[in-house]
C-alpha cells in the first residue's frame, strides 16, 4: 500500500523540471505496491500528466481515464476526472466539452489530495479554452499558488490564449512572459515565442525580434532543435524583419522557415501568407501571387479570407482590377473577417480602375464610414478629381496626410496629391505647395517620375513666394 499524497508529490516534483520520465516512472513504480482503488487513483493522475501533450496525447490519456474507472467506477463522480474528461472531449467536440467542464466544476473531490480542486480547475479551464469560452476560462481558473508548479506555466500560457482570443493583446504578452518566467528548457523558449508572436500583434517588431534571439540562445541551451518549432521561429522572425523593413532578412528567415516544414512533411498557410507578403514588398509580385496562391490551398476555413484579401491587393499593385475585384468580393462572403472595411476601400479602388466611379465612391464612402480612413480617402481623393472637384480632392488628400503614418507609401501619396492639387488651383497657395512637396520629395526616389514634378513645384512655389514677399514655412 502507499500514500497517494506523496506519490503525487514526487511525480510533480519531477514534472516541475519537465522530467516525464522520471514522473511516469515514480506513477508505475507506486503502481505495483498500490491496491486496487489506489491503482484508479494513479491512472487517473497519469490522465492528468498526460493530457499535457495535448493532441498527441488524447489516445493515452483516453486510456488512462478508461483505466481509472474500471479498477475503481467511483472515480466517474470525481471533479479531476471529469475536467480531464471534458478537455480531452472539447479537442473533438467543443461543444460537448464545455458543457462537461461546467458540470466538472460542482462534482465531488474523491481523491483527496491538497491540490486536486485546483487541478481540476485547470483541465476545466483549457476544456473551456478549447470550447472557445474565454471568458468563462478565465473566471474558472485557479489560483497558481495553489497549482502544482508545473501547470503554474501553463496555466499562464492558457490565460494568454484567452486574452488573445478576446483581442486583449497587452494583457496576453504580459501572461505569457510570466509562463517564460515559470517555465523551464524548451517550454521557456516557446513561451517566449509565443510572446514574440502577441508583440508583432502589436507592432512592436523591435521587441519581438530581440525575445526570438532570446528564445533561440535558450532553445539552443536546452537540447536538440525539433524542426516544427524552428520553423515557427524563422516565421516569426521573418515577420519581425518584415515590420523592420529588413526585407532581405525575412526573405531569408521565411526560407528557412518553408524548408523546416517541408522537411517535417508539414507545409503551413502561415508560412506561404508570410512568403507572398515579403516578396510584395520586395515588388516581386509575380511570385508573391504564387505563394498567396498557395496560402488558399492551405487555408483553414477562417484562414481564406486573409489570403483572399492579399490576392485581391497583390493584383491591384498588378494592375489587374479584374482579378483583383474577384478576390476581394471573395472576401465580403466572411462576416467575421475583422478587415472588411479595408476590403470595401480595396474593392472600390478596383472599381475606380475599371473607370465604374460611382461603385468605386460608393464602396469607399462605406469603408470610410466604417473605419478603413486612409484607403477610403485614397479612392475618394481619385474619384474626386476625375470629377475635377479640387477642393473635395484636396480635402480627402490633407485626411490621409492627417491619418497615414510619416513616411508611408500612402502619406508620401496624401503630400504629392495635394501638392498637385493646390498647383492646379493656380498656385494660391505657395507656401502650401512647398510645404507638401517637400515632405513628399524626402520619401520619392530621384528615378520616381513624381521627384521632376515634385522639384518643378518646389522651385516655383519658391519663386512665387519671393515675388510676393512671402515667408517659407
Amino acid at each position: 500500500m502507499i500514500e497517494l499524497s506523496t506519490t503525487w508529490h514526487q511525480t510533480a516534483q519531477a514534472l516541475e523540471q519537465e522530467d516525464f520520465d522520471a514522473a511516469y516512472g515514480i506513477l508505475d513504480g507506486a503502481f505495483g505496491e498500490a491496491t486496487r482503488a489506489q491503482r484508479g487513483a494513479l491512472a487517473l493522475l497519469g490522465a492528468s500528466v498526460t493530457s499535457l501533450y495535448g493532441d498527441g496525447g488524447v489516445d493515452d490519456t483516453r486510456k488512462a481515464l478508461r483505466d481509472a474507472v474500471t479498477l475503481d467506477p467511483h472515480l466517474r463522480e470525481d471533479r479531476l476526472y471529469r475536467a480531464v474528461l471534458a478537455e480531452l472531449t472539447a479537442r473533438d467536440e467543443p461543444s460537448r466539452g464545455a458543457d462537461l467542464a461546467r458540470g466538472a466544476l460542482t462534482a465531488p473531490l474523491r481523491l483527496g489530495l491538497p491540490d486536486e480542486e485546483a487541478v481540476a480547475r485547470f483541465h476545466a479551464m483549457v476544456a473551456l479554452a478549447l470550447s472557445d469560452q474565454p471568458v468563462e476560462a478565465l473566471d474558472v481558473a485557479p489560483a497558481s499558488a495553489d497549482l502544482p508548479a508545473h501547470l503554474r506555466w501553463r496555466l499562464r500560457s492558457w490565460q494568454a490564449d484567452c486574452e488573445e482570443q478576446l483581442g486583449h493583446h497587452e494583457d496576453a504578452a504580459n501572461l505569457y512572459a510570466e509562463a517564460a518566467h515559470l517555465a523551464v528548457g524548451e517550454s521557456r523558449a516557446i513561451m517566449r515565442q509565443e510572446q514574440a508572436a502577441v508583440l508583432l500583434q502589436l507592432e512592436r517588431h523591435q521587441e519581438a525580434l530581440d525575445l526570438l534571439d532570446r528564445a533561440r540562445q535558450e532553445s539552443g541551451a536546452a537540447g536538440p532543435d525539433d524542426e516544427l518549432n524552428l520553423a515557427n521561429w524563422h516565421y516569426l522572425r521573418a515577420q519581425a524583419e518584415l515590420g523592420l523593413g529588413q526585407d532581405e532578412q525575412a526573405l531569408t528567415s521565411i526560407r528557412a522557415a518553408s524548408r523546416l516544414e517541408r522537411e517535417a512533411g508539414d507545409p503551413s498557410y502561415g508560412v506561404e501568407l508570410v512568403w507572398g507578403q515579403v516578396l510584395v514588398a520586395r515588388a516581386e509580385m509575380e511570385e508573391a501571387v504564387t505563394h498567396f496562391e498557395r496560402a488558399l490551398e492551405l487555408a483553414r476555413p477562417q484562414d481564406r479570407p486573409y489570403a483572399l484579401h492579399e490576392l485581391g491587393v497583390a493584383y491591384l499593385d498588378m494592375d489587374k482590377p479584374v482579378e483583383a475585384r474577384d478576390r476581394l468580393q471573395e472576401v465580403l462572403a466572411h462576416d467575421e473577417y475583422p478587415f472588411l472595411p479595408e476590403v470595401y476601400a480595396d474593392l472600390g479602388e478596383a472599381e475606380y480602375r475599371l473607370g465604374r466611379l460611382q461603385e468605386a465612391e460608393q464602396n469607399a464612402q462605406y469603408a470610410l464610414s466604417q473605419g478603413a480612413t486612409v484607403p477610403a480617402s485614397l479612392v475618394l481623393g481619385s474619384v474626386a478629381l476625375d470629377y475635377y472637384h479640387l477642393d473635395e480632392a484636396l480635402e480627402h488628400y490633407e485626411r490621409v496626410i492627417r491619418e497615414a503614418a510619416p513616411g508611408t507609401r500612402d502619406w508620401v501619396t496624401g503630400h504629392q496629391m495635394a501638392a498637385d492639387i493646390l498647383a492646379q488651383q493656380g498656385f494660391r497657395d505657395p507656401a502650401g505647395i512647398y510645404s507638401h512637396a517637400s515632405q513628399a520629395i524626402e520619401h520619392t526616389e530621384r528615378s520616381d517620375e513624381w521627384y521632376a514634378t515634385l522639384s518643378d513645384l518646389m522651385r516655383r512655389a519658391e519663386r512665387e513666394m519671393k515675388g510676393g514677399n512671402r515667408t517659407l514655412n
